[in-house]
C-alpha cells in the first residue's frame, strides 16, 4: 500500500507539474493583430525572435488588413493591435476597446505603375492630381478593396479628387479584395496603377517593368500605431505580457531594431518613439 501510495503521489506531482508547464507556455504567448504590410515586409521576422529570446514571450501574428485587424481586436481575439489608420485607431481607444495608442513607426505610400507611365502621373505636382490624370484617361487602377489601411487611405485620396471610384468598379477601376501582394500582381498583369505602402513595394519580387511613379506628397505619410486591447472589456487579455511587448518596441532597443531593418540598403520603417 505504501509503495502504491508513493507511486500515486509521484504521478500526481508529475501531472501537476505538466499542467503548470502548459499554463506557463500559454501565458508566455500573445496574439498580435497586425497588417499584411508589416508581415509581408519581413519586419516581424527581423524583430520578434529578438524579443522572444530576451523575454521568453512568443508573439503570434495574425496578419490581415487594418479593418479586419480592428474587428479581431474589437471581438477580443487579440492582445495587441498594430495597424496604420490613425482615425480608426483613435476611435478604437475612444470606444473603450484599447488602453492607449502609441505612435510606433512610419513610412509612406507610393503610386506605382508601368515605366511607360501612360497617364503621365510623374509630372503631377500632387497625389490628388496624379489620381485625376488616371481617372480622366481611364487607365487601369488596381485597388485592394479590402478595408485595409492602404485601401482606406486610397479612398480618402479619391474623395479629395472629388471622385467616387466605386461608381466605375469593374471597369478601369478594379477592386481585387486581396492583400497588397496579390493586388500588385494584378497591377503587373494589367499594366495598371496602384497605391502601395513602400515597405511592401521594396519587398515585392515580381516588379517586372513596374516602378514608383509618384511619391513625396505629405498626404502619402503612413503612420503605424500600437495599442494594447483593454483588459477591462476582455479579462482574458494578457495585459502584463502585452505591456511588456509594447514597452520593448517603444524602447531604444526596439526602435533601433525597427530602424535597422533594410532591403537593398533602403530603410523600410522610421521609428517614432526614440527616447
Amino acid at each position: 500500500m505504501k509503495k502504491n501510495n508513493f507511486h500515486l503521489l509521484i504521478s500526481a506531482l508529475m501531472f501537476a507539474l505538466s499542467i503548470g508547464s502548459i499554463k506557463s507556455a500559454i501565458a508566455e504567448s500573445i496574439i498580435l493583430a497586425s497588417t499584411t504590410s508589416t508581415q509581408n515586409s519581413g519586419l516581424f521576422d527581423h524583430i520578434l525572435p529578438v524579443f522572444t529570446k530576451e523575454t521568453g514571450i512568443t508573439v503570434n501574428v495574425v496578419a490581415v488588413g487594418t479593418g479586419a485587424a480592428l474587428k479581431l481586436a474589437r471581438n477580443g481575439d487579440a492582445d495587441i493591435l498594430m495597424v496604420h489608420h490613425k482615425t480608426s485607431e483613435e476611435t478604437f481607444v475612444k470606444d473603450g476597446f484599447g488602453v492607449k495608442r502609441f505612435d510606433l513607426m512610419h513610412n509612406d505610400f507610393v503610386l506605382v505603375g508601368p515605366d511607360s507611365d501612360p497617364a503621365g502621373i510623374k509630372s503631377s505636382k500632387s497625389v490628388v492630381g496624379a489620381l485625376k490624370l488616371i481617372e480622366k484617361q481611364q487607365f487601369p487602377f488596381l485597388s485592394r478593396g479590402d478595408d485595409s489601411g492602404t485601401n482606406k487611405r486610397e479612398l480618402e485620396l479619391w474623395r479629395e479628387a472629388d471622385f467616387d471610384p466605386k461608381a466605375v468598379s469593374g471597369g478601369w477601376y478594379r477592386e481585387t479584395g486581396s492583400g497588397m501582394g496579390a493586388t500588385l500582381n494584378t497591377a503587373v498583369a494589367m499594366q495598371g496603377y496602384a497605391l502601395t505602402d513602400r515597405a511592401t513595394w521594396l519587398s515585392y519580387k515580381n516588379k517586372q517593368n513596374m516602378k514608383v511613379l509618384f511619391e513625396g506628397d505629405k498626404r502619402l505619410f503612413n503612420q503605424y500605431g500600437i495599442i494594447v486591447v483593454n483588459p477591462e472589456k476582455y479579462p482574458h487579455v494578457k495585459i502584463n505580457e502585452a505591456n511588456q511587448f509594447v514597452k520593448w518596441l517603444l524602447s531604444p532597443k526596439g526602435q533601433s531594431l525597427i530602424a535597422s531593418y533594410k532591403i537593398a540598403g533602403e530603410q523600410l520603417f522610421t521609428p517614432d518613439a526614440v527616447q
